[in-house]
């Protein structure tokens, strides 16, 4: 039952509703049980009154061996007679229900109830179209031989409804008096209740539009705390992604900078008066190069903002490992060709036991790819000593353990540095290689949006030059219950 419908639910209806409902349902409730109340109270002191004239009337029958003596003298006629709102009635009947006195249509008892002589019945009845109470009492003689004599008094009922509706008037008039002050003051504790709800709608909105700061719980009901903790939660998370956007939008224009300086001098250097065929050819060469290094700056920016800001909107699915891994080597490979870096896999093949995982393929994907670019572009080659890179994927199936590895046999990374190399646009001092700086954050925060652990470690100890080797340990047992984008 709803009292107040709207076209969208507000919380303030829906507890008027739950309250004012319940209170409504009962008014019909009291009014019949105040009703039943009423004729009982009426009923009780009009009872006894004709149960005392029964047993009153009772006393002028005498009962012989030879009949029935029954004098009702003037006075008591009188008082029989003397209310001006209702009528009394009575009847003398023998034992086979011959009239010896009073009046002849009074309501006969029920003839199944075995007579019990001295002890006064009241029952309900109806006389001459009238609603009355008889009370009804067998009287016996001295002698147990004499018949016993049945005794009826009959009372119309109109003193005892009016004493019941005054006693209803009494008590439900006062009740309808206080129900709408009740809902007036039930109105106005629901405002106070939910001005809470509007103090923090208030305070919400004249925040600033940069004000992105917690709102102060302590200062809210107990049950709006809950609430206030979603709203402050939600506010932590716009705030990361807007730290996001405005740390790419820096990291953009700081790593595009540079190569777009160098696309703008050469192309200066190329229209010069007097350059020649070399110097323009070389000039278009250095603008090939900064024009590549400016589009793998931009997709790895991409990259690592996809990366970060994917959370659980990327869909997660079971990933072979193994097959990925193996994907990412085989499209290296004529980059390493190039380079003549010795490349390959060497692990679990595809579709092995143990090498699923639930994870989103694109972003692991992109992982590997990233971290075999990294080793390319780290690895030096000479023929006194040729580049080599490996990948591998080992699982346990029975631990439900499943490592990822890429390492190859470079420089190495000093251990001062294995912590800043996953940093963003951080690289390791003293080296030449081509790169933003970009790739091995952003396997960090894939492996963290999977629940897998990253270490760093020299791929040929003792050795000179030691390797590096990165290893990736996921957790294939409770990757299907871990939502993607949490840590």
């Amino acid at each position: 039952m709803k009292l107040f419908q709207r076209a969208q639910r507000s919380l303030f209806g829906e507890i008027l509703d739950w309250m004012l409902t319940p209170l409504l349902l009962l008014v019909p409730v009291s009014i019949g049980v105040t009703w039943l109340v009423a004729q009982g109270i009426a009923n009780a002191p009009y009872d006894r009154a004709l149960e005392y004239n029964a047993q009153t009337l009772a006393r002028l029958v005498k009962v012989r061996p030879n009949g029935v003596d029954f004098v009702l003298p003037q006075p008591m006629r009188e008082i029989l007679r003397a209310d001006g709102t209702d009528r009394v009635y009575y009847q003398v009947l023998d034992e086979q229900g011959q009239l010896l006195s009073g009046e002849r249509d009074v309501p006969r008892p029920n003839s199944d109830d075995p007579p019990v002589p001295g002890t006064v019945y009241l029952r309900d009845g109806e006389m001459r179209g009238k609603p009355v109470r008889v009370a009804s009492l067998w009287v016996v003689g001295a002698s147990p031989d004499t018949p016993p004599v049945l005794l009826q008094v009959a009372e119309t009922r109109q003193k005892q409804s009016v004493l019941a509706m005054e006693i209803i008037k009494g008590v439900l008039l006062p009740q309808f008096a206080i129900l709408p002050l009740a809902v007036l003051l039930i109105w106005l504790a629901l405002v106070r209740g939910i001005k809470p709800l509007s103090v923090v709608e208030a305070r919400i909105r004249e925040r600033r539009p940069d004000d992105l700061s917690p709102l102060d719980e302590s200062s809210v009901p107990l049950e709006v705390v809950p609430l206030v903790l979603s709203v402050n939660e939600l506010l932590g998370k716009l705030k990361d992604s807007i730290g996001t956007q405005k740390r790419f939008l820096a990291d953009a224009a700081h790593q595009l900078k540079t190569p777009l300086a160098g696309l703008r001098m050469q192309a200066d250097l190329a229209q010069r008066e007097g350059a020649n065929a070399d110097e323009l050819k070389q000039s278009l060469k250095q603008i090939g190069r900064a024009s590549v290094r400016a589009t793998h700056t931009v997709n790895q920016l991409l990259s690592l903002a996809r990366a970060e800001g994917s959370g659980a909107s990327i869909g997660r699915q079971p990933c072979d490992l193994a097959r990925l891994t193996i994907e990412v080597v085989r499209e290296a490979v004529p980059r390493a060709i190039e380079k003549r870096i010795d490349i390959g896999y060497d692990g679990a093949e595809a579709g092995a036991p143990g090498v699923l995982l639930e994870g989103n393929p694109t972003l692991l994907k992109e992982l590997v790819r990233n971290l075999v670019d990294n080793a390319l572009n780290y690895t030096p080659s000479v023929p006194e000593r040729p580049g080599v890179i490996t990948a591998r994927v080992l699982a346990d199936p029975f631990g439900r353990i499943i490592v990822l590895q890429v390492e190859d046999n470079g420089p190495g990374i000093s251990e001062s540095e294995r912590e800043l190399v996953f940093e963003p646009f951080y690289r390791v001092l003293g080296n030449e290689a081509d790169g933003s700086g970009l790739g091995l954050p952003i396997v960090r925060e894939i492996a963290r949006q999977h629940g897998a652990t990253v270490s760093l470690e020299d791929a040929h100890p003792g050795q000179r030059p030691p390797g590096t080797r990165f290893s990736l340990r996921f957790d294939a047992g409770t990757g299907d219950r871990r939502s993607i984008g949490t840590s």
